[in-house]
């Protein structure tokens, strides 16, 4: 893969993405740029992981409502 291709990100040339990045660098320093990426990801990790847990309760919620009888079977009986 070329290198113009691999920095091509979103549209953006390679000399447009060294100025967003001295942008980036100059508004946060460089001692915070590492603090607000370990906290992005770990936002990201705390919402994959919320994700996951609600669909694990969604399906234990579909479980239950599976062995459920419907509510005009139970009258019947």
């Amino acid at each position: 893969m070329k290198m113009a291709n691999l920095l091509a990100f979103m549209g953006l040339s390679p000399g447009e993405l060294i100025i967003v990045l001295a942008v980036v660098l100059l508004l946060f320093g460089a001692s915070k740029i590492p603090q607000l990426m370990r906290s992005m990801g770990q936002g990201l990790s705390e919402f994959k992981k919320g994700v996951k847990e609600g669909e694990k309760d969604a399906a234990e919620e579909a479980k239950k409502d599976e062995a459920k009888p419907p509510a005009g079977e139970a009258e019947k009986k």
